[in-house]
């Protein structure tokens, strides 16, 4: 019981990183973040670690995979948060290549670069924190 609740912990921790990060990454470029952003980014976080895990799969193939996962989070994030709660939190509309203005090509391109420094950094915190 002790063992699952560190992993508990630890996980959590990862889930706060995530989070943060992607909450710090999105002030820096866009002056404000909001706290389904951040609940996003600690999810994509997670299922990330959960990827890098494989070791069957090469890093190309990771970052690829990991663009997939931060989309539709990303998607399903928008339709709860934009779509149903009707806050506003972001609209790709005026972007080419858009899905109901919550997803688009151009970011999942940037997905897709930042996943590899999110891929590095959950493989050093997994080495630091001694998770499988």
């Amino acid at each position: 019981m002790l063992i699952r609740y560190n992993y508990f912990l630890q996980y959590l921790f990862l889930f706060f990183i995530g989070g943060f990060t992607y909450g710090a990454i999105e002030i820096l470029s866009r002056g404000y973040s909001h706290i389904s952003m951040m609940i996003a980014g600690g999810i994509c976080f997670i299922l990330i670690g959960l990827i890098n895990k494989l070791s069957d799969i090469g890093f190309i193939g990771k970052m690829a995979i990991s663009v997939v996962i931060i989309t539709v989070v990303e998607f399903v994030t928008g339709i709860i948060v934009n779509v149903w709660l009707n806050l506003n939190v972001w609209d790709y509309s005026d972007l080419p290549l858009n899905l109901m203005g919550q997803i688009c090509i151009y970011y999942s391109l940037i997905w897709f670069i930042l996943s590899a420094l999110a891929l590095k950094l959950d493989k050093y915190l997994r080495a630091y924190l001694r998770l499988p």
